[in-house]
């Protein structure tokens, strides 16, 4: 069902993540620390940063390119996926679509190569599911903007060159607003968040905004509202409804040679019934994980999506993956949580993917809106 195009791509991104991530992950993971930068320009020259967006040194490919890629990324830790999904789909995607031609010029073409790190200021420390809350503050000085609030759980924040920051700027200025923010701003710190237990490969922080100022060209003036967070959230969804089957197909390819080499009672555990019931509920779901993930895609290049779409694949892909992981780490028995094999890891950092960029039951709630036409959230 993939062209040969499509599978070149699966197949590179493939190759350089068993050269530069395979080796090295299992570190990173336990040392809770990554090296971001590098990483960022070893993806940056293959073309994966903002892969998916058009012109600006991006490589203009396909959303089916952009998810296979994901998927491949995911497969070797979610943290890995996650920087490459922020900085492209949150933080590009955000001064490409909604951006000045002079914001698109100065910051795309370097992110584009790796040279510069994004990160997406919209959750705050009190403010998750309901941005529209938000704490964060705009106010006009002349004709300068100032910012005034706190981020939590930013990803690449605190090695970040430049920060896509929504802010509140009051009824009279469109309500929420985003400004591109250089890190290197007076005011602006971007403390690390630590003892993590998931997402441990990758670098997580809080965002502090204390009285950062910024000119008037700072706003994306082509936006208004929680439209634009919320946009780019739904590009970054779309990333992760592919990336979590990864995670999946590496924790169940991990039980599946397991359990053909592990001899219990004198036979393979591949020889017990309840071994192959699991391995095929387990296949089963992914392969429909994978098909819906393909079909979203195909729509998405061809027609476009929709939210609630959107919602139906991370909501159903995430769920299914975690279910995958941790019914793979039984397989395993006591070994399944040994740093020695993966599934531990996938299962830990899907705890993560599960919540971030919309929980589980706010997905619900949307499916739900859209099958009744009826608003639960509030």
């Amino acid at each position: 069902m993939l062209t040969d195009e499509e599978k070149a791509i699966r197949d590179t991104v493939r190759r350089v993540c068993d050269d530069v991530v395979e080796p090295n992950i299992v570190q990173w993971y336990e040392s809770g620390d990554l090296p971001a930068r590098e990483l960022a320009r070893e993806f940056g020259a293959l073309g994966l940063l903002g892969m998916h967006l058009e012109g600006y040194g991006c490589a203009g490919m396909s959303a089916v390119d952009y998810g296979l890629a994901c998927v491949e990324l995911e497969a070797s830790d979610s943290g890995i996926r996650s920087l490459v999904s922020v900085q492209g789909s949150l933080a590009m995607f955000a001064i490409w679509r909604f951006g000045t031609e002079e914001h698109k010029q100065e910051w795309l073409p370097r992110m584009a190569a790796g040279e510069a790190i994004g990160c997406f200021g919209l959750t705050e420390p009190d403010h998750g599911s309901d941005p529209s809350s938000m704490r964060t503050r705009a106010r006009r000085d002349g004709t300068d903007w100032v910012l005034t609030g706190r981020k939590m759980w930013i990803t690449n924040g605190s090695i970040a060159d430049v920060a896509v920051v929504w802010a509140n700027a009051g009824e009279e200025n469109g309500g929420i607003r985003g400004f591109v923010v250089p890190t290197s701003t007076p005011g602006f710190s971007a403390p690390k968040i630590s003892h993590k237990l998931s997402l441990r490969a990758s670098v997580t922080s809080e965002l502090v905004l204390d009285e950062v100022r910024l000119p008037a060209e700072a706003i994306l003036p082509e936006v208004t509202g929680l439209k634009g967070p919320l946009s780019c959230l739904s590009e970054a969804r779309y990333g992760i409804l592919w990336g979590a089957l990864g995670a999946a197909r590496s924790s169940l390819e991990t039980a599946r040679r397991y359990t053909t080499e592990r001899t219990q009672f004198g036979k393979p555990l591949a020889a017990f019934q309840l071994t192959q019931a699991k391995l095929a509920h387990m296949s089963t779901e992914l392969q429909l994980g994978l098909l819906l993930a393909l079909h979203l895609g195909r729509l998405k290049d061809s027609l476009g999506l929709r939210p609630e779409q959107v919602s139906v694949g991370k909501y159903n892909n995430v769920t299914k993956s975690i279910e995958i992981c941790r019914t793979s780490r039984t397989l395993l028995g006591a070994n399944g949580i040994s740093g020695e094999f993966p599934i531990m890891r996938h299962a830990n950092n899907l705890e993560s993917v599960l919540t971030y960029e919309g929980t589980a039951e706010m997905h619900a709630l949307v499916i739900g809106q859209a099958l009744t036409g009826v608003q639960a959230f509030r």
